[in-house]
């Protein structure tokens, strides 16, 4: 999203490049239903000349495209735009495609035929993860009777100081940044782990056993508690007369 400051009511623009003209107005249609903006290039020249003109918040991309491919087209946009995130749309699924896809500045892809609510989903996980990267991070979080030291990365209690590691670290900050309120599973894995699509489910697990090792570490505070919030995410609950 750059630094525009969208108003409220303005819609997220997108840049979709698909050189099936059918599925592309399948897709723009779709996607304007659904409160999106949508500019249809049928080629990846003529999404190049475009890109400029506009202030773009999501690009969807076709790989194989004539006069140039979704790949040198996303490196392009990345020229210009560095945080535009980027969905490619693939028929395609080798292994060296997908990676040349990330190389390129992907941030997620689909393999065709695909569910256009699936890509809404995937859409719709990337702005949550965009605008969880936007709030602030405090220096300090009191958790219970535990001070959490984010720039030093240490965890404070009864003047006992513990070194996080920085998964830890950031894991924490992620559920301190949502105290008492749900982080949502696929925004914390998605944004700590940043896995390759295929590596998902090792990186889900992964992060299941930094939540174990952070409860270990907050069990000095039997008021302190992260709780697991089936099928979307967890919760740190700490009773608000203690995060004062």
């Amino acid at each position: 999203m750059g630094e525009k400051i969208k108003i409220i009511d303005e819609k997220i623009k997108i840049f979709l490049c698909e050189d099936d003209e059918n599925l592309g107005m399948l897709l723009g249609n779709y996607l304007q239903t659904k409160g999106f903006d949508v500019d249809l290039f049928l080629d990846g020249e003529a999404g190049f000349n475009a890109f400029p003109n506009s202030k773009y918040d999501f690009c969807i991309l076709d790989v194989m495209m004539p006069k140039k491919d979704g790949f040198a087209l996303a490196r392009d946009i990345r020229m210009t735009d560095q945080k535009v995130p980027i969905i490619f749309l693939t028929a395609k699924n080798l292994k060296d495609d997908i990676l040349e896809g990330f190389k390129s500045g992907a941030d997620d892809y689909l393999t065709k035929p695909f569910n256009m609510q699936e890509l809404l989903l995937r859409i719709n996980a990337i702005l949550r993860r965009i605008n969880a990267n936007k709030m602030k991070v405090n220096t300090f979080y009191q958790i219970g009777n535990y001070t959490f030291d984010t720039r030093k990365q240490t965890l404070t209690f009864n003047k006992e100081v513990t070194k996080l590691t920085t998964k830890e670290t950031y894991l924490l900050i992620y559920l301190c940044m949502n105290m008492n309120n749900v982080l949502d599973r696929e925004i914390a894995v998605s944004t700590i782990w940043k896995p390759l699509p295929n590596f998902y489910q090792f990186a889900s697990r992964s992060m299941d056993v930094y939540i174990t090792k952070l409860r270990k570490l907050l069990k000095g505070d039997n008021r302190v508690e992260i709780l697991n919030i089936h099928g979307k995410g967890y919760k740190l609950l700490v009773p608000v007369e203690l995060t004062k």
